[in-house]
């Protein structure tokens, strides 16, 4: 035969609840917190086939970067010309890097950052490299393939 629940039980068990709904929390932007794969549609991810052209050249400074969160891709221009590419989710813990700035990709969620040239780690928490992504420089355009 079982008990009723008493007041205590109901807390503990409604706290427990709330604590595990909220691993992960506590970044500066909890939209940023969620880990973009789960923020593109499938109607996104069907409008951007291999090949799509991203940008234009002029589109990305030289010694920075932009950043395409619905091909979830980070573009460079380490030096004149040498255009790098890289997958825009953080090694730490998932999220979308938000900026490319000072020569890095930066993860606005817990701070990570990465070199602009090759995609290491410049400080952490990140401790693996952003994975590198295929484009083609066709002319002006950049294509990711």
């Amino acid at each position: 035969m079982t008990q009723p629940a008493t007041r205590r039980t109901v807390l503990a068990t409604g706290a427990g609840a709330l604590a595990l709904g909220c691993v992960g929390c506590g970044g500066k932007d909890d939209d940023a917190a969620t880990p973009a794969a789960s923020s593109v549609s499938p109607a996104a991810e069907e409008a951007s086939p291999a090949g799509k052209a991203l940008a234009r050249t002029s589109d990305i400074p030289e010694g920075g970067g932009k950043v395409f969160k619905e091909e979830q891709v980070v573009v460079t221009q380490p030096k004149k010309g040498d255009y790098k590419a890289f997958s825009a989710i953080c090694t730490h813990q998932g999220c979308t890097v938000g900026e490319v700035a000072d020569g890095t990709i930066d993860c606005s969620c817990h701070g990570s950052r990465f070199r602009i040239s090759d995609g290491s780690v410049a400080s952490g928490p990140a401790t693996r490299p952003l994975d590198e992504r295929t484009i083609t420089v066709d002319g002006n355009s950049i294509r990711l393939d």
